[in-house]
C-alpha cells in the first residue's frame, strides 16, 4: 500500500508565509507614500504652533494695551505686532512660534508662506506644488490672523 502526498506539509506552508511576509515588508514602502502624510502632519503642527503663539502674543499685547495699534513692538522677546498679533515676517514668526527649522517666503501684502524645506518656496515666492502654510496677519482690531494650510501637492 503506497500513499501519494496530496498536499503541502505544515513546514512548507510556514516557509511560504514567512517569505511572503518578508516580500511585503520590503515592497510596501515603495507603493505607499508615507512622505506626503508626514509633510501634511508637519503643516498641521506649524498651523497649531502659529495659532497658539498668536493667542499668547495677543494676550501679551492686551496686557501692554497695544492690541488696537496698527503696528507696535512687544519686548522680551522683541516681536513686531499688527493689531496685537505677530506681523507676517520670518523674524517675528520665528521669535513667536520658534519656527527656526522652516523656510519662509518673502513677506508681501501682509502674508508669508512657510514651508518644511527649501523645495517648498520657489524664487518667485510661490509655493512649490502647493505644500505650505500661509500666514496672513491681522487686518484690523479684534480680527485674528488667517492661517491656511495649502497641501494639494504634498
Amino acid at each position: 500500500m503506497k500513499r501519494n502526498q496530496a498536499g503541502f506539509t505544515l513546514i512548507e506552508l510556514i516557509i511560504v508565509i514567512v517569505i511572503l511576509g518578508i516580500l511585503a515588508v520590503t515592497a510596501a514602502p515603495k507603493f505607499l507614500d508615507f512622505g506626503g502624510d508626514a509633510r501634511n502632519s508637519v503643516l498641521q503642527g506649524v498651523k497649531g504652533s502659529l495659532e497658539s503663539a498668536s493667542s499668547l502674543i495677543y494676550g501679551k499685547a492686551i496686557i501692554a494695551g497695544e492690541q488696537n495699534a496698527a503696528t507696535e513692538t512687544l519686548t522680551d522677546p522683541a516681536i513686531n505686532i499688527v493689531y496685537g498679533y505677530p506681523a507676517a515676517t520670518s523674524t517675528d514668526l520665528t521669535a513667536a512660534a520658534e519656527l527656526s527649522d522652516f523656510v519662509f517666503g518673502t513677506p508681501a501684502a501682509g502674508a508669508i508662506r512657510i514651508a518644511t524645506d527649501a523645495a517648498g518656496i520657489n524664487a518667485d515666492d510661490t509655493a512649490n506644488e502647493n505644500c505650505h502654510v500661509l500666514y496672513t496677519q491681522a487686518s484690523g482690531p479684534g480680527i485674528k490672523p488667517v492661517i491656511t494650510i495649502v497641501n494639494d501637492g504634498c
